[in-house]
């Protein structure tokens, strides 16, 4: 190889997610077949809502009739503070007559009663109101938990990518959790190789690099170094080079651009790396001797 370009070989790699269902429920249909460009936030399969529209209606109703008791303490502590305000002024009456002796101790204390009275009946209406509070809450909560789930029925894509597996059928009993389809964004591929650590010091992040398959022998893909190792390991079994097998390297990866997505995931490809920026790429590059 020319002074300036470095060879490394990997496998391609893809942006995969598992997507999963985060409800149970059966599926009543899906948009999963193999091959299928998705886009992100798209709805790609729709589990059997009738559970959770049940569970949902019935929370609602139990937060309904919470709601209605509220409003009947509401009324009933406007009223006692009410009494309240009455027995006060009553009991400031009482008093005022007793200074001028038109009224007896015996009224004052029945004045002095009936505030207590009123004081203690709205004590206990607010503290029965806070415990009614705290069950309205609690059913809030369920409520919003359960329209979360009646929402998570519908299952969206979670990235612009493609089906590469299906693995779930119409009409199949899911699982929360379970992986119902695997997808790749196969416009953002990704190579690895591993390099020497005297190279390490001539690359850097953004340079250019060229990549070659074996389905396509007679073209390059235009790449860049997305990503350096710091550390150095041993290098991989799977390297071609015999003599290369024991020696420390880096790991390099690459970001490949392949709109048309002619690669695949899992393919065996060859790479060349290019620091000198005055080298022209050479119209064909060789793999090294094993």
């Amino acid at each position: 190889l020319p002074v300036g370009i470095a060879y490394g070989n990997g496998h391609i790699e893809a942006t995969e997610v598992r997507l999963s269902a985060e409800a149970a429920g059966r599926v009543l249909q899906h948009e999963l077949a193999e091959g299928v460009r998705v886009a992100a936030g798209q709805i790609v399969a729709t589990l059997d809502p009738s559970t959770s529209r049940e569970e949902l209606r019935v929370i609602q109703g139990e937060l309904a009739a919470l709601l209605q008791s509220q409003s009947a303490f509401e009324s009933q502590i406007r009223l006692w503070e009410h009494h309240i305000e009455t027995a006060r002024r009553r009991l400031e009456r009482t008093r005022s007559l007793l200074a001028s002796n038109l009224a007896s101790s015996r009224e004052e204390d029945a004045a002095e009663d009936a505030l207590k009275e009123a004081e203690a009946q709205l004590e206990s209406l607010a503290a029965e109101r806070r415990v009614l509070q705290g069950r309205i809450d609690s059913a809030s909560a369920r409520v919003r938990l359960a329209e979360d789930r009646l929402e998570k029925t519908e299952v969206e894509a979670p990235l612009d990518g493609t089906v590469l597996i299906r693995a779930v059928e119409t009409g199949e009993l899911v699982q929360m959790g379970q992986t119902l389809a695997l997808v790749a964004d196969l416009e953002r591929l990704q190579l690895e190789i591993y390099l020497p650590g005297d190279v390490l010091g001539k690359i850097a992040l953004g340079d250019p690099a060229r990549v070659r398959v074996d389905a396509f022998p007679d073209r390059y893909f235009p790449a860049h170094i997305k990503r350096i190792d710091d550390f150095a390991q041993f290098t991989p079994r799977d390297i071609h080079v015999p003599a290369e097998r024991t020696r420390l390297v880096y790991g390099v990866t690459l970001a490949i651009d392949d709109a048309q997505e002619h690669l695949k995931p899992g393919m065996p490809a060859d790479a060349w790396v290019r620091w000198d920026e005055a080298l022209a790429w050479p119209a064909t590059l060789i793999v090294p001797r094993r």
